[in-house]
C-alpha cells in the first residue's frame, strides 16, 4: 500500500512537471501594427530593454514559427534573448488574394501581370519593424533576417531595401526565380528578371550575408547560390568594400533540404555578426 501511495504521488508529481514544460513552451503570438498589419511574434516579449531581433521567413505566420524546422536558427537565438518575428509572404496566408493561386504560382500570377509583390512584402515588413522598434520591443541596430528557400529570397531583398538589417541567412535560398518550375511560363517576365538577386549582387556589396545549401539542390539551384556568393564578392572588391559573404555548399543527398547543423551555424554566426555582448 505504501509502495502504491508512492507511486501515485510520484506519477502526479511528474505530471505536474510535464504540465509546467508543455504551457513553459513558447507559442506564436500574432499581432497587427496600427494600420493593420499581421506579425507574429515566437518567444517572450518581456525583455528589460529594446531585443536583438531575427526575422524568420518561410510561408505562412503560423507554418514557419510553429515549426521547428523553418524557424532554424531562432530556436537557439530566442534563448539568447532575441525576439523572433515573421510575417506573411506574397500570397500566403491573409496575403493571398481571392483569385489568384496560393504560393510561388501566385507569385508567378502576380510577375504576369506586373504586379510587384516584392516591393509590396519590403514595405509591410519595413512598417512592422518600424511599429516594433516605436513600441521598444526591437533594437533598430541589432536586426537580423533569415529565410528559407523563398523566404531566403525574401530576406535578402529585404537586406536590400532595409539598411536596419545588419546581417541575413540564406537557408538554401531561392535566387532567380526563373530556376522554380512554378516560373517554367513567367521566366521572361520584367519582375523576374528585375529580382533575380545575382543581378542585385551590387546591391549586397560590403553586407554580411550568410548562405547555406546542399551540393545536390536541384529545386532552387545550387550554383546559383555559388554564383550569387561569387557575385557578391566580386561587387564587394570592386567597389573596395570588405567581403563579408559566407558561403556553406554542404554534402546533402535529399536535394532541397537544408543540410544538418545548418541551424546552429547560422546562429552562432548571427550571433558573432550583431554584436550581442558589445
Amino acid at each position: 500500500m505504501k509502495h502504491l501511495l508512492l507511486t501515485t504521488i510520484a506519477a502526479v508529481l511528474l505530471a505536474g512537471v510535464v504540465s509546467v514544460i508543455a504551457e513553459a513552451k513558447p507559442k506564436v503570438l500574432l499581432m497587427h501594427t496600427p494600420d493593420g498589419i499581421e506579425f507574429g511574434i515566437w518567444g517572450s516579449t518581456k525583455h528589460e530593454h529594446p531585443a536583438p531581433t531575427l526575422i524568420v521567413l518561410a510561408t505562412t505566420i503560423q507554418n514557419t514559427l510553429n515549426s521547428a524546422y523553418y524557424r532554424h536558427c531562432a530556436n537557439q537565438l530566442a534563448k539568447r534573448g532575441f525576439l523572433c518575428v515573421s510575417i506573411n509572404l506574397p500570397c500566403h496566408g491573409d496575403q493571398q488574394v481571392d483569385g489568384e493561386p496560393e504560393g510561388l504560382l501566385g507569385w508567378s500570377h502576380r510577375a504576369a501581370r506586373d504586379s510587384d509583390f516584392v516591393a509590396e512584402f519590403n514595405n509591410r515588413l519595413s512598417k512592422v519593424l518600424d511599429h516594433l522598434v516605436k513600441q521598444g520591443l526591437s533594437d533598430p541596430e541589432r536586426i537580423a533576417a533569415c529565410g528559407t528557400s523563398r523566404g531566403g529570397f525574401l530576406a535578402l531583398h529585404a537586406a536590400i531595401h532595409d539598411p536596419r538589417v545588419k546581417c541575413v541567412a540564406g537557408f538554401a535560398p531561392v535566387t532567380d526565380l526563373s530556376a522554380l518550375s512554378e516560373f517554367k511560363l513567367t521566366s521572361k517576365c520584367q519582375l523576374v528578371k528585375k529580382y533575380n538577386l545575382i543581378n542585385r549582387a551590387n546591391d549586397l556589396a560590403g553586407r554580411k550575408v550568410w548562405i547555406i545549401i546542399g551540393d545536390q539542390d536541384k529545386r532552387v539551384d545550387t550554383d546559383n547560390a555559388v554564383q550569387l556568393a561569387r557575385e557578391i564578392s566580386k561587387e564587394s572588391r570592386k567597389n573596395k568594400l570588405p567581403s563579408k559573404v559566407t558561403l556553406h555548399v554542404l554534402p546533402e543527398p535529399r536535394g532541397h533540404t537544408i543540410p544538418a547543423g545548418a541551424d546552429r551555424m547560422a546562429a552562432d554566426w548571427i550571433l558573432q555578426e550583431i554584436n550581442l555582448d558589445q
